[in-house]
């Protein structure tokens, strides 16, 4: 009975494809000190929904409507106000978890929490080049504050914002092969973003942005500290700049948009 008690009215919420190995640890990080874990799942063919259930969680399931929409349609079909989004591949720390705990009867119903998310990648925790402390809007009450309607860099609205301390922690990537297959993936999506807003296609951004890109992460953000993986990570991000450039061009001069 007393663990009943000690659980707080929040939701946690976490959206879903094929993530069967991923979601037993992002569900076990909240399971029993929330009144809720919600995994909206859009069409797994794997074993994440009966995993998810499995470790207690309530799961739904419906369309993939782009990362915003699906993001906001899940927060608004969990059962508690405040809401708690994580990814599949995220998972509350145990130091995010007592924050949360101690923290949560002072909340401003107005206030979108954003929580630090630190990244595992390439067998090491990433510390610099942009990616920590990487400030997530993830904590919120939906009658105030929700997700935008971006399929793409969503973001939650809220009036206000502040910062948590503790970590929400993130295994971003399995591999290489799986950053590079990512970049792609959202490097389509952010190139049919600009043609969408009007983005003209410019040879020097094409040029010139990639480039710039590297140093920002490798020189500017200290890539460099995190070794090897700092310096695939800053690669990386300049090849995805790149890809999203030639992909607009490829829409607005060749009109090739699928």
């Amino acid at each position: 009975m007393s663990d009943q008690i000690e659980k707080l009215p929040l939701s946690v919420v976490i959206i879903a494809l094929n993530e069967e190995s991923n979601i037993s640890r992002a569900v076990s990080s909240v399971n029993g000190w929330v009144s809720e874990v919600f995994v909206y799942d859009s069409g797994s063919t794997d074993n994440t929904k009966s995993i998810a259930e499995n470790r207690g969680a309530k799961v739904v399931s419906g369309p993939w409507l782009g990362f915003g929409p699906t993001k906001k349609k899940a927060a608004d079909l969990a059962a508690n106000s405040w809401i708690l989004s994580i990814d599949s591949d995220e998972e509350v720390s145990a130091e995010l978890r007592s924050e949360i705990q101690k923290k949560f009867m002072t909340l401003d119903d107005r206030t979108a929490y954003q929580l630090p998310r630190k990244s595992f990648y390439l067998n090491r925790w990433v510390m610099h080049g942009g990616w920590y402390p990487d400030h997530q809007a993830r904590l919120f009450n939906k009658k105030f504050s929700n997700w935008n309607a971006a399929e793409i860099h969503e973001k939650v609205e809220a009036s206000s914002y502040q910062k948590l301390s503790s970590d929400l922690n993130h295994y971003v990537f399995k591999n290489i092969d799986h950053q590079v297959a990512t970049n792609n993936r959202y490097s389509t999506l952010q190139a049919k973003e600009m043609a969408a807003k009007g983005k003209s296609f410019s040879w020097f951004h094409f040029f010139t942005k990639p480039a710039v890109k590297f140093f920002e992460c490798y020189f500017l953000k200290l890539g460099f500290l995190d070794g090897w993986p700092g310096f695939v990570i800053a690669k990386s991000a300049s090849y995805s700049v790149f890809l999203k450039w030639a992909k607009l061009y490829e829409i607005k001069k060749l009109g090739k948009n699928e």
